[in-house]
């Protein structure tokens, strides 16, 4: 295990680097991120509905269904389309999730609620950044959520889980799914990446991006690293090598890479390791 471990640090050393610039559509590396793909299943009530690496995902019930991420504005209408070719309507969404409020995964949201009608819930931290319609449309939540809430459609729980640092509120959600009578734990993680512009100590001159952002992503890798996970997703595809594993499910079919909790505790061990250095490079500058 510790071999596969080191295998998948390595893979997710070079994919980091891509969700660590992206913040605008238009430039070449955005529109990199959000070239249209064919959508898939993962896994049980779970499927693929997003851009190249920009996610979204769509979790279907007997009740309705639910979407998670709406990427940038010019994601919109690829999402639609990705969830007819599933096989799905997006008018039968009932709710709207995020990640964190940023452009490259709250961008899409307002667009996508008025074309559902589906209700949007947002962590409490991130509501200031989801109003203020600078960075994208201005996308008030119609119910704000908090650290340890669940969200409950058609038999499916999803519980919110506060990892702050890349945003203020930036969540990581959580639910069970179940395929060949078999229950996994499904984790998606909003982002634990520190963007380069980001800031983590006070120095004069040069305060931290927010009060409080250190402690924040101490928070993260805590709860991260205390979260059961079979199959692993995120915000980018890169943070859990879609791309590859999307390859391996197409030549055989009967295996499911998908299920992957080794390739979870890479992600973890790599994402702390880059916040350290940075930290102690800031550190290093202070004194």
């Amino acid at each position: 295990m510790a071999a596969r471990i080191i295998r998948s640090i390595l893979a997710l050393a070079l994919g980091m680097v891509i969700p660590s610039v992206a913040y605008a559509q238009a430039n070449d590396l955005s529109r990199q991120m959000n070239q249209p793909v064919q959508p898939f299943h993962i896994i049980g009530n779970i499927y693929y509905v997003g851009a190249s690496d920009i996610t979204s995902y769509l979790i279907v019930t007997p009740e309705g269904d639910i979407l998670l991420d709406g990427g940038f504005v010019e994601t919109a209408p690829q999402i639609e389309k990705n969830i007819a070719t599933v096989g799905f309507k997006l008018t039968d969404v009932k709710f709207l999730l995020n990640s964190h409020a940023h452009l490259d995964h709250a961008g899409g949201i307002n667009e996508l609620r008025k074309l559902s009608g589906a209700k949007f819930l947002a962590m409490d931290g991130d509501v200031a950044a989801l109003t203020a319609g600078t960075a994208f449309p201005a996308t008030a939540p119609d119910q704000v959520i908090h650290d340890g809430d669940t969200v409950k459609l058609g038999g499916v729980t999803m519980t919110v889980h506060l990892t702050p640092g890349h945003t203020k509120g930036c969540t990581t959600w959580t639910m069970t799914t179940t395929e060949a009578g078999k229950s996994y734990n499904v984790v998606f993680v909003g982002s634990a990446t520190v963007l380069p512009q980001y800031k983590l100590i006070d120095r004069p001159g040069s305060p931290a991006t927010y009060p409080g952002i250190e402690a924040d992503y101490e928070k993260t890798f805590r709860v991260l690293k205390s979260l059961p996970c079979d199959v692993f997703l995120g915000a980018h595809g890169s943070f859990w090598s879609m791309s590859d594993k999307r390859k391996v499910m197409q030549r055989n079919p009967a295996q499911n890479p998908f299920i992957d909790p080794w390739g979870y505790q890479a992600y973890i061990i790599h994402a702390e390791g880059v916040f350290q250095t940075e930290l102690q490079k800031e550190r290093a500058q202070a004194n």
